[in-house]
């Protein structure tokens, strides 16, 4: 058994992306990840945060949460393994919408045990920039 320290994946731009979007990586999630644009949409910051939480982004994690609800740190779990996103609803948050709400379920695996986090998540538009605000409800 490896005492190596556990890292988080690095997909490249030709991988298929995180989100599950259908896009590859660089096309998809990663042009937000590296700050090359916004997301246009809260399903798309969404998914981009889901996809930052994958390869360890807590910097971006932390920059796309909302002033009001954002933690003062994020530590994240190398040794969680995030392997699927389904996104169940979308109320709003498109380009021209000030807030909206969009509902998921991700899938991790950690200790050698399954798990699932399911959230409807409230995102705000200010300055044509989309924030997560925090679980609905």
């Amino acid at each position: 058994m490896s005492d190596a320290p556990v890292a988080f994946p690095a997909p490249s731009p030709t991988d298929r992306c995180p989100c599950l979007s259908g896009e590859v990586f660089g096309a998809c999630c990663d042009r937000f990840l590296g700050g090359a644009a916004d997301a246009p949409t809260a399903e798309q910051l969404m998914r981009s945060r889901y996809s930052a939480f994958v390869v360890g982004d807590a910097a971006y994690l932390l920059a796309t949460w909302h002033p009001s609800t954002r933690p003062g740190e994020l530590e994240l779990d190398p040794a969680m393994r995030w392997f699927r996103l389904d996104v169940e609803r979308r109320e709003r948050g498109g380009p021209l919408d000030r807030d909206g709400i969009v509902e998921f379920t991700a899938y991790y695996r950690h200790d050698g045990q399954r798990g699932e986090q399911h959230e409807a998540s409230a995102f705000v538009r200010e300055g044509g920039r989309w924030s997560y605000v925090g679980p609905v409800g």
